[in-house]
């Protein structure tokens, strides 16, 4: 089944409690809390109570955001990652969200990206002793800003602590997403849902209607729980929610 929801991101200005009151008012189902400015890691008193004004408000936290890149991490790995690992659990987030390294997939030697798997394999098994599955961002300038690549990457880790979320790529055709999703689909925990005909330009949802209801039928075709999550308005208002998630919710039914 497909849920809706909102990064929280979207709207990094906002207090959590506002974040919160605006989302239910959309009528949306949950909350990605991001990791850089709402919910940041190792302090796991803010995220439980993050967590439980969420709930409280008839929300679901979808998942904890969080901007861990593999190859760029300060002093040791394990610490770095367990602090995210406990902030997770604390704010009973489903998934982690994190991201395949520095570099394009395009740009990145064998030996790069061994050290990067050797990285992502600890990391999946931390993930995996945590019971908090982590998800690579489907991003531009990482190894997984190409869906060949991404489906590499996640052979070459081979662990079920390991997924991605998917998003429409900005610099891509149609097709190109659509073969994406088609290939990404047996990994793909969430989505992240916009309308950016290319890098520069943000657009209503509702002019996206063929487009998005193509992939959310893909999407729901195999019958798996996703969070289909609303990142970033087309004019950076708040007000603009209401109708951003009106159109989400209406393309999600006729999926």
């Amino acid at each position: 089944m497909l849920k809706s929801g909102l990064v929280s991101v979207s709207f990094r200005a906002l207090e959590p409690e506002e974040i919160i009151r605006i989302t239910a008012e959309a009528g949306l189902a949950g909350i990605e809390w991001g990791g850089d400015v709402h919910v940041p890691p190792g302090d796991p008193e803010n995220a439980r109570r993050i967590g439980a004004l969420t709930r409280a408000a008839g929300l679901e936290v979808s998942g904890y955001g969080t901007y861990y890149r593999l190859g760029r991490h300060v002093g040791d790995l394990t610490e770095e990652f367990a602090a995210l690992l406990e902030t997770a659990k604390a704010l009973c987030a489903p998934v982690m969200r994190i991201w395949a390294g520095t570099k394009a997939s395009a740009d990145v030697s064998e030996d790069e990206r061994a050290a990067l798997v050797a990285e992502a394999k600890t990391v999946a098994r931390m993930a995996e002793n945590a019971g908090v599955p982590a998800a690579f961002e489907c991003h531009r300038n990482t190894l997984t800003d190409d869906y060949r690549s991404a489906v590499r990457l996640m052979s070459e880790i081979g662990s079920p602590f390991l997924r991605m979320y998917w998003q429409p790529n900005e610099s891509r055709s149609p097709a190109y997403d659509r073969e994406a999703l088609a290939a990404l689909l047996p990994y793909i925990e969430n989505v992240h849902v916009f309308n950016w005909p290319d890098t520069e330009t943000r657009r209503p949802l509702e002019e996206a209607g063929t487009l998005w209801q193509g992939h959310f039928s893909a999407l729901a075709a195999d019958g798996k729980d996703r969070w289909c999550l609303l990142e970033f308005m087309p004019d950076d208002d708040p007000a603009s929610l209401k109708r951003e998630a009106a159109a989400l919710t209406a393309f999600m039914k006729q999926a």
